[in-house]
C-alpha cells in the first residue's frame, strides 16, 4: 500500500487516535519524535480528506518505494516538476536532519535545476519551512507552480514523499473569528478540535470517517454552534439544542452566515436549533447517527484553583454529565456519544470526573478508543486535550451503548 506520512498537531496522541479512527484501511508504520507518523493506506489522500481533519497539519505521499538517500532528492525534484512550465516554486520540509544539511540540500536542488535549464526559488528555510498558507498561495500542493519534498531522516532510513495536502489556516480563522456570534465568556471551543470529535463521532456510528456518505448529528451543549458549522461544511445534517435561548439565537445566527459564505442550501443540508435543558427528555422528529458534544465545562479559569473550589465544580458537574447521559439511554437508546468532560489543573496535578466514570456500564455505556492510542491514564481510555498554560482541560470520551 502507499505510504503517508502526517505532520502532527499540537496535540500528537490525539492527532494518532483521529487519523486512526478516519482512515479505512489505516496501518500505522512508526511516529517519529512524536511529531509526524508514518502509515500506509490505499486510499487516495489528498487536500480533501485533510480539510476534515483537525489534528494534522500537513500529509505527504512517498514518491518511490525504492531505497533512496538524500543526495536523490535534487533528481527526484526535477521528475516531480517536469510538467511546469516557467519558473518553478520549491520547498523543503525535513525531520531528523540538521540545519546545515538543510541548507546545502536547498542549494542543491536550486542548482540542479539551474543546470538542466529551469529558473526557480524556494519558500522556506533551514530553520522552518514553508507556512502551509505559503504552500497554498505559491501553488506548491496544486502542482500548478512547484512542489514540496518531504525528507524524514530516521535513524538509517530515509522516507522521501511528496506534500499532497496542507491545512487551510486562513479558512479555520475566518470560521473562528469572524462568525457574527462568538462567546468568551464560556470558553471556545477550536473549529479543529471539533472536526476532530466529529471524526470520533463517524468512527462510533460507522466505523470510519474519510469518504463517507451523510450523517445527522445532535450537538446538545451547543453554545455557539461550532459543531454545528463544522457539521454543515461537510454536508451533515443538524440538530442543535442549548438550555441557554442566547446560545440558541447565536447558533442559528451563525449557521445562517456559515450557509451564506459556503453556498450550503437547506434543501441539501438541514439544520434545527431550538432551546432545551439536556437533562429533560428529547423528543426528535429526526433520530441522529450520533451525539457529539462540548458538554459543560464549568467556568473559565485564569489561575489554578484551590482544591476546595474544584471539588465543588466536580461534584456540580458530575451530576449533569449522569443526568444527561441517563436522559440519552431513556430517550434516544442506541445511540452512541462523544463528549468532553472538563479535567482541572491544580498544584497538586489533575482532577477528572470520577462517580459519572464509575456508573458509566451501570448508566448503560461502554468505552472506546481508537488504535494504536497511548493513553494518558492506564485503564481508562480517553483522551485529554489540553493547551499549554490552561487550568481547565478537556477529557475526550467516547461511549457507545452497553449490551443489556
Amino acid at each position: 500500500m502507499p505510504s503517508f506520512a502526517a505532520f502532527l498537531g499540537h496535540q500528537p496522541h490525539i492527532s494518532i487516535a483521529e487519523l486512526s479512527a478516519s482512515i479505512r484501511d489505516f496501518s500505522l508504520q512508526r511516529v517519529i519524535q512524536n511529531r509526524v507518523l508514518l502509515f500506509e493506506s490505499s486510499l487516495p489522500l489528498d487536500a480533501t480528506n485533510l480539510r476534515t481533519l483537525g489534528g494534522t497539519v500537513v500529509i505527504a505521499k512517498r514518491i518511490s518505494e525504492n531505497d533512496l538517500t538524500i543526495e536523490d532528492v535534487p533528481a527526484l525534484l526535477l521528475n516531480e516538476i517536469s510538467g511546469i512550465h516557467g519558473k518553478v516554486t520549491f520547498s523543503l520540509r525535513t525531520l531528523g536532519l540538521p540545519p546545515a544539511r538543510i541548507k546545502s540540500l536547498y542549494r542543491e536542488c536550486k542548482e540542479s535545476m539551474r543546470k538542466k535549464g529551469r529558473p526557480s526559488r524556494y519558500v522556506g528555510t533551514e530553520r522552518a519551512p514553508a507556512a502551509s498558507v505559503l504552500l497554498h498561495d505559491a501553488g506548491l500542493l496544486d502542482g500548478s507552480n512547484g512542489c514540496e519534498i518531504c525528507v524524514i531522516a530516521d535513524e538509517n532510513t530515509i522516507w522521501i514523499g511528496r506534500t499532497v495536502a496542507a491545512q487551510d489556516i486562513e479558512s479555520y480563522a475566518k470560521r473562528d473569528m469572524k462568525k457574527p456570534v462568538r462567546d468568551t465568556t464560556t470558553g471556545l471551543l477550536p473549529p479543529k478540535l471539533a472536526q476532530i470529535l466529529l471524526n470520533f463521532g463517524s468512527w462510533l456510528a460507522r466505523g470510519k470517517a474519510v469518504g463517507e456518505s451523510q450523517l445527522t448529528v445532535f450537538d446538545p451543549f451547543t453554545g455557539t454552534g461550532v459543531i454545528p458549522m463544522e457539521c454543515l461544511l461537510r454536508g451533515w445534517n443538524v440538530l442543535a439544542s442549548d438550555t441557554s435561548q442566547r446560545a440558541v439565537t447565536g447558533t442559528e445566527k451563525n449557521l445562517e452566515w456559515l450557509r451564506k459564505e459556503n453556498d450550503i442550501f437547506k434543501k441539501d443540508v438541514w439544520s434545527t436549533v431550538w432551546k432545551q435543558d439536556a437533562r429533560r427528555p428529547f423528543v426528535l422528529k429526526q433520530r441522529p447517527d450520533v451525539i457529539v458534544t462540548e458538554t459543560t465545562l464549568g467556568p473559565s479559569l485564569e489561575e489554578r484553583a484551590s482544591l476546595k473550589d474544584v471539588s465543588k465544580l466536580k461534584t456540580e458537574n458530575e451530576k449533569l454529565q449522569e443526568d444527561f447521559l441517563r436522559n440519552v439511554v431513556a430517550t434516544l437508546p442506541g445511540v452512541p456519544v462523544v463528549a468532553t468532560w472538563p479535567v482541572w489543573y491544580t498544584s497538586k496535578g489533575q482532577v477528572r470526573l470520577e462517580k459519572v466514570w464509575d456508573r458509566l456500564h451501570e448508566i448503560g455505556f461502554r468505552l472506546a478508543i481508537p488504535a494504536a492510542v497511548d493513553l494518558d491514564i492506564t485503564g481508562r481510555p480517553t483522551l485529554v486535550y489540553r493547551r499549554p498554560g490552561q487550568y481547565v482541560g478537556r477529557e475526550i470520551v467516547l461511549l457507545t451503548p452497553a449490551k443489556r
